[in-house]
């Protein structure tokens, strides 16, 4: 008896790592929606606190992004942009695919305060490699509430 249950057990084993086998490289290749971000299907929160948070008036919230599917030609400038505004005014952080960039030599990072509630920010490459191609992401954030916003990127070679 004991022994078809350990056959079971380790049948049920094997099986469950060729699920996970198969959904290999699939991680974080998608697009986040409003749904998957945080707000519900049905508009309401299990808890007040939830809704407090979440539709705080003083929360961190993009107004203007770039579009989201952009293809730029190698050796050209890229440019993200992300407005936001918030109380206190958010900070904005980047990132791409998943990790937090900074600038450097071939990247800047431009940021402006407008007035008491609000920061624009900047993102700029150039030159373009193929490496830039990925998934960008500006994410607003203040005490209140996050808000994100996806960029999706590919290249295409310009002949002259």
């Amino acid at each position: 008896m004991n022994v078809k249950i350990l056959l079971i057990c380790f049948g049920v084993l094997i099986l469950s790592c060729q699920v996970c086998d198969g959904r290999r490289g699939r991680g974080r290749g998608r697009t986040k929606s409003r749904v998957q971000i945080g707000l519900p299907i049905t508009g309401k929160y299990r808890d007040p606190e939830s809704d407090q948070y979440y539709n705080n008036n003083n929360g961190a919230k993009i107004l203007q992004a770039s579009h989201f599917d952009y293809e730029y030609v190698l050796g050209h400038k890229i440019a993200f942009l992300c407005v936001a505004k918030g109380n206190p005014r958010p900070h904005i952080t980047w990132y791409k695919d998943g990790t937090e960039i900074f600038q450097h030599l071939y990247m800047h990072v431009h940021e402006w305060r407008i007035g008491e509630d609000r920061v624009k920010s900047k993102i700029e490459i150039d030159p373009a490699t193929q490496m830039d191609a990925g998934l960008y992401e500006c994410t607003a954030d203040n005490m209140y509430s996050i808000d994100r916003r996806s960029f999706k990127t590919d290249f295409s070679i310009a002949f002259d």
